[in-house]
């Protein structure tokens, strides 16, 4: 009887002190100053910390977010109007340093973007963005399109939940130039979220 309790007592010991947790936070003021410590659910072995940067003419914002993810690639995407770097790691709480804000030095890629009007734009691609990307999805009952420029560890991730297909592509401008007459806010934000919580 002492064996058996000893065994379960070292047993909840060994589990308890091997439980794999992160840093934590969503901030709007561009710092993540106030994290706290989060332990991971169950399948979730990777921390991740992503510093989005969304420009609407003249106003920048900037949102620092770091948690626990299932599958995470460090990397960066840039849609023209919205910028993501993201970092991960796999060991407890490594996410303590914030992801770097988006580069802003142009690296001589262009890839065509979109706005709500058409796929016709061009980006400049910076730092480690190396491929153009084109996603579709449908959300509403319409299509939607997504282009821009991403680092090739985003362009290997494969499955985002409600896009139905994400290429990318190593030349200049070969995403395509298609004409869309949907916003693609909410494809943009689906294709977001996925990096930075999954």
């Amino acid at each position: 009887m002492d064996l058996q309790i000893s065994v379960f007592l070292l047993f909840i010991l060994f589990t308890a002190g091997h439980s794999f947790s992160c840093y934590e936070c969503m901030n709007t003021e561009g710092s993540c100053a106030g994290q706290t410590v989060k332990t991971c659910p169950s399948g979730y072995s990777q921390c991740e910390s992503a510093t989005v940067v969304a420009q609407a003419g003249d106003i920048t914002s900037k949102v620092k977010a770091k948690g626990c993810a299932v599958a995470c690639q460090s990397g960066s995407m840039n849609f023209g109007i919205v910028k993501m770097t993201s970092s991960c790691c796999n060991t407890n709480q490594c996410n303590a340093q914030d992801a770097p804000d988006p580069s802003n030095i142009p690296n001589g890629k262009k890839c065509f973007s979109c706005d709500d009007k058409s796929c016709s734009n061009t980006v400049d691609c910076s730092g480690p963005e190396d491929r153009c990307i084109k996603a579709t999805g449908t959300f509403g009952g319409q299509s939607l399109v997504v282009k821009g420029c991403a680092s090739k560890s985003i362009c290997d991730a494969t499955s985002v939940s409600s896009v139905e297909a994400i290429t990318c592509c190593e030349g200049n401008l070969c995403n395509g130039a298609q004409s869309v007459t949907q916003s693609f806010l909410f494809l943009c934000c689906s294709l977001l979220s996925y990096f930075m919580m999954h």
